[in-house]
């Protein structure tokens, strides 16, 4: 006889159930936020060096305060895009790590239901 008996194992498998439903449903969502993420970064993707180039054409028409101002304001633009693609990053980790902690919590299910 193995270790669970047959109300055991039901629970096991019951909980089984519930947790892979809801990690696959987790997955669904960071997945899905990870393909809007994508998106609207790789639509914006050429904004800052769209806005560079249009800085570089201006600050010869400014006062020097004034093309200082845009040149700061260029490096502040050229910041968020880092967090952007750091963001874009971050969420494609998360997507990789919560799928790689279904398959292992699924196993360890697996492994502890069929014990013997």
């Amino acid at each position: 006889m193995g270790i669970f008996g047959n109300k055991e194992k039901k629970i096991i498998e019951e909980l089984h159930k519930k947790s892979e439903d809801h990690c696959k449903e987790i997955s669904k969502e960071i997945d899905e936020l990870l393909d809007e993420l994508k998106t609207d970064y790789d639509e914006n993707r050429e904004v800052v060096k769209e806005f560079s180039s249009f800085v570089d054409e201006l600050k010869t028409k400014l006062s020097p305060e004034d093309a200082n101002k845009l040149l700061d304001f260029s490096k502040r633009l050229s910041k968020v895009k880092r967090c952007a693609k750091k963001g874009v990053e971050a969420m494609r980790e998360l997507a990789r790590d919560q799928r790689k902690v279904t398959r292992e919590t699924s196993m360890e299910y697996e492994e502890y239901f069929y014990m013997k």
